[in-house]
């Protein structure tokens, strides 16, 4: 993951894990799949990356467009 600054503190925002309740990592829905898996409906998730910044404590969520499911 790329590095972050905080928009409101200035400083180098931390890399912090995102899950679940159950313990998963969260996704998000990026759209319909080409091909078959396109044509039965099936779509397209990505991971979610978390950052917290250790002096206001923004956390902020990026979408990992580059590893798409």
């Amino acid at each position: 993951m790329e590095t972050r600054r905080c928009p409101d503190c200035g400083v180098t925002m931390e890399s912090t894990p995102v899950r679940s309740s159950d313990g998963f990592g969260l996704t998000i829905n990026t759209g319909k799949r080409e091909g078959l898996l396109g044509k039965l409906g099936v779509g397209s998730t990505t991971k979610l990356e978390g950052v917290c910044c250790p002096e206001c404590g923004l956390v902020r969520l990026y979408a990992d467009l580059e590893e798409r499911d």
